[in-house]
């Protein structure tokens, strides 16, 4: 007998139930089809939630929940979800006086409280009439909706649930209004996303425990389980889900198995440091996974489980501080507070000694190695470190030799940034983010943050969908190079690699690669190089995706020359490739308009994302190359030696899930 989808509904019925859910056949509630949620129950469970409270408090609530019907349905999903993890605020009458109260429709504190109802054949009217497969109520709230299709039918499967979804949302809107989140599920493949996801972007949930060494293939009891313990699910409900507002409108963002249970552990692990030696940990999620946004969950969870935290967030570039600072801003109202930059290290002082509790700070470490006296003595602060790696960080104090504006031979005291910043937040307790693995010969990160609390590496990230894999083709250019030149090649290779090179290394590598650089350079290179892309790019990139390409260029006079050749051989080009570097006031004046301002920049960061922008070829030489995200570019020329974490952080660039897309490829020169 095959198993249909009648079949695979009551099984779902049937373990939902084990879970302590009760079942009822949507056709046998008598109640008004014109109303999205189960109202009798609502009353009820609100009584219950707010014991003590008036029934006139608990009747304005219900007005405010059927009278949100202001703006779009993103916009209205997110007035729910804000009443939905924060409460209702009402105003009532108690006789004597006119008093305020916050009515709450979850009492996340404790479950047996609330209300779980699992219903099939949900009916509801509004543009149409339409029979939801299973919805998922607490306190009578539709907060899930699921589409399930047959497991046995092959012209059916999870996608066809993914735009009965879609249809459901424009026929019956006022259902979604209330949705925390949906599912589509043909028993072999069950996903969750949000009203505003993609197909691409609804997201398995691979484990029952947190355990990820049988993530491979998730069967649909590991799904349901993993998200629909009654615990978990109201965790979920109020902890993980988020509204990011993004110029093109509000995006809602359900947490990933991964970043749940992480976060979950690093939570854990700082309530033991902030007590003991405050090292909380390195939590290593790999590029294009949503570190970001791990950071975010992260840090908002953190002000329930410590007392009245400051979160102080460090990154090690003004960019990379910008784009972190623009999340997280995105979503202030899920965060209860609005995040702040330092401007200085006098105002990164007075941010901290201006507050004994509370607050998010966004700074880079140069601000620490302006001086070393003490920020701050509290104990309650917490430092999250954005990209966590040897380059960064260091305790020790080391005398190094190196020669002054004369040529003379002189000592240098250098102290690790990491003895910086711990000199500044002595008593703060400390967590790295990166998403590159730490070196086996790197003993400074842990030292600083302690052992790994989480990974989340590529493989299992590209395994999840979560990113996609990258594909390497060796692009080989006759350049008539010598022995000694392929030597030196090798030898910054080896430089690269070895991420605790001193700075009299590298500056003699400079030096020496000066001559490299010549070479590399040269007018008949650059046009062996040039020739060779736009060959690539015309016959086979250029129709991948949305057409967009990245050149990573050697170093800024040879991204210049890169540009220039290819307007000469593309004189049409003028709008489609352009050049993203930093400028300096010794360039050379033609240089300037091609560089541009701050804005000018952010300017072409927007059109590159923008997916129908005549810009499709972005030349860079370090800028972009982390913290940079667009899902559709799919192509990386690099001509430039990469290594380790660096390698990591531009591969991550051509990884992102883009309209479910499974290829991209990294071209190394």
């Amino acid at each position: 007998m095959s198993f249909t989808e009648d079949n695979y509904e009551k099984a779902l019925i049937a373990l939902f139930e084990q879970l302590g859910y009760t079942h009822l056949y949507g056709p046998d509630i008598d109640r008004d089809y014109y109303v999205p949620f189960y109202e009798e129950q609502l009353m009820e469970s609100l009584c219950n939630v707010n014991r003590g409270k008036p029934q006139s408090a608990i009747n304005e609530a219900v007005s405010k929940l059927k009278d949100i019907d202001t703006g779009s349905l993103a916009q209205k999903n997110e007035l729910f979800m804000d009443y939905l993890q924060h409460g209702i605020e009402v105003s009532y009458f108690d006789g004597k006086e006119q008093r305020n109260d916050i009515v709450y429709l979850i009492d996340y504190e404790h479950t047996e409280r609330n209300d779980f109802k699992i219903v099939n054949q949900w009916t509801f009217v509004e543009y149409s009439e339409k029979r939801a497969d299973i919805v998922i109520f607490i306190n009578g709230l539709p907060i899930v909706v699921m589409e399930l299709k047959s497991p046995s039918r092959e012209e059916t499967d999870a996608s066809e649930a993914y735009l009965q979804l879609r249809n459901y949302m424009k026929e019956i809107p006022s259902l979604f209004i209330y949705n925390v989140f949906c599912v589509m599920s043909d028993m072999a493949c069950s996903k969750a996303g949000t009203i505003t996801s993609k197909e691409d972007r609804y997201m398995e949930w691979k484990t029952k425990d947190g355990d990820y060494e049988s993530t491979d293939f998730a069967d649909y009891d590991t799904f349901f389980e993993g998200i629909f313990q009654k615990e978990r699910f109201l965790d979920i409900v109020r902890n993980f889900v988020c509204l990011s507002k993004e110029e093109a409108g509000a995006v809602k963002i359900l947490a990933g198995y991964h970043q749940y249970f992480a976060v979950k552990k690093a939570i854990e692990r700082t309530k033991i440091a902030v007590q003991n030696d405050g090292k909380i940990g390195v939590f290593w999620h790999t590029q294009g996974s949503g570190k970001s946004l791990s950071m975010l969950f992260y840090a908002h969870l953190l002000q329930d489980e410590i007392s009245q935290p400051t979160i102080v967030v460090i990154t090690d570039r003004n960019d990379l501080d910008d784009q972190l600072y623009s999340q997280f801003a995105k979503c202030k109202d899920f965060l209860r507070q609005v995040p702040v930059q330092a401007k200085s290290r006098e105002d990164l002082k007075s941010l901290l000694a201006g507050r004994e509790a509370n607050g998010i700070v966004f700074t880079t470490m140069q601000k620490f190695e302006e001086s070393a006296e003490p920020l701050s003595l509290r104990k309650n602060i917490v430092v999250m470190t954005d990209e966590a790696h040897r380059g960064q960080y260091g305790f020790e104090e080391k005398i190094r030799m190196t020669k002054n504006d004369k040529g003379e031979d002189i000592a240098k005291r250098v102290i690790g940034n990491a003895r910086i910043i711990h000199d500044c937040l002595p008593n703060a307790s400390y967590i790295g983010f990166t998403g590159t693995p730490i070196s086996t010969r790197d003993r400074d990160t842990v030292e600083v943050f302690g052992n790994y609390i989480d990974i989340y590496d590529m493989t299992q990230a590209v395994a999840d969908g979560a990113t996609c894999p990258v594909y390497y083709e060796s692009r080989v250019i006759n350049l008539n190079l010598d022995e000694a030149t392929l030597k030196a090649i090798d030898d910054e290779y080896d430089l690269l690699a070895d991420e605790g090179a001193t700075e009299e290394q590298i500056e003699k590598s400079k030096k020496e690669m000066s001559h490299l650089e010549e070479i590399l350079g040269a007018p008949e290179t650059i046009d062996s190089l040039c020739k060779d892309i736009l060959k690539h790019y015309e016959e086979n990139r250029q129709y991948e995706l949305t057409g967009k390409a990245m050149i990573v260029a050697y170093s800024r006079p040879i991204a210049m020359s890169i540009y220039n050749k290819l307007l000469e051989l593309r004189p049409d080009w003028d709008e489609k490739v352009k050049v993203v570097m930093t400028g300096s006031n010794k360039d050379p004046e033609e240089w300037h308009d091609i560089i541009g301002n701050k804005q000018y920049k952010k300017e072409l960061a927007k059109r590159f994302k923008d997916n129908n922008d005549p810009m499709k070829i972005a030349i860079v030489v370090d800028m972009w190359l982390t913290g940079f995200d667009v899902p559709s570019l799919a192509t990386m020329y690099v001509y430039k030696p990469m290594s380790g974490h660096n390698l990591m952080q531009a591969i991550a660039r051509v990884n992102r899930v883009f309209n479910g897309r499974q290829v991209d490829l990294l071209l190394t020169i």
